[in-house]
């Protein structure tokens, strides 16, 4: 289970905040699905909104929050919670089997991404993460514009939910946000050992090319595992 506190160097005084209004907060831990043997994680937890909902329904929620007085308003309000005090992008994941619901910080999505998806062993079933509508659409369409997106495609299946107004949080932030949904795949498309490999054979195709003309931005995660695994058999 994730540490109290994570590990590494002083993280990053938290920056501005947008909350969900609790009818949204509801609405997407009903559309999640959260079944009650789940273990969760609310990443960016601020006052609950999520956290809330999620422990009604879930078997254990850690909920993390860089921001103290936060985390001190969390704290006992669930006996099903536990409330890390930490920057989420330093947090150590959970062993077990685990979801993560999550109203993101938008400045730090990026690296919210690398932490669940870059190690396909991390075992992540499915993240419902809200996040800006250019991230959440970026990240949904069937061709990857990004070495990251082909490698995480060849694991996960991304899906854009709904469309959040900027009016769904308080205060509103300066773009709408869009709920996106990552779901490991049944079946990995290229085994989880080859990752590395994967992710530099895809690393060198955007870099000089995918081959026979085609541009490395036309090809969808299947095509890119179907290149990789006809490479490594040759």
């Amino acid at each position: 289970m994730a540490d109290r506190r994570a590990r590494g160097a002083r993280p990053s005084r938290p920056r501005s905040q947008h909350f969900l209004r609790p009818t949204v907060a509801a609405q997407l831990v009903r559309d999640a699905g959260i079944a009650r043997d789940d273990l969760v994680v609310d990443l960016g937890a601020g006052t609950g909104r999520l956290t809330a909902e999620l422990a009604r329904v879930a078997r254990h929620v850690i909920a993390v929050e860089l921001d103290g007085a936060l985390v001190g308003r969390l704290r006992g309000r669930w006996p099903n919670v536990s409330v890390v005090e930490a920057d989420a992008t330093r947090l150590r994941l959970p062993r077990e089997p685990f979801r993560v619901v999550a109203n993101v910080p938008f400045h730090r999505t990026t690296d919210l991404l690398h932490l669940l998806l870059d190690d396909p062993a991390t075992p992540l079933t499915r993240a419902d993460l809200v996040v800006e509508w250019g991230v959440a659409f970026k990240r949904s369409v069937p061709w990857p514009s990004s070495v990251s997106g082909v490698v995480w495609g060849a694991y996960y299946e991304a899906t854009l939910a709904r469309r959040l107004p900027r009016e769904a949080f308080v205060p509103p932030p300066a773009t709408d946000a869009g709920v996106l949904v990552f779901r490991r795949r049944a079946e990995p498309l290229v085994p989880c050992g080859s990752v590395l490999d994967f992710h530099r054979f895809v690393s060198r195709g955007f870099r000089f090319g995918a081959g026979n003309g085609t541009p490395a931005r036309d090809l969808d995660a299947h095509a890119w595992a179907q290149r990789f695994l006809t490479k490594i058999r040759e």
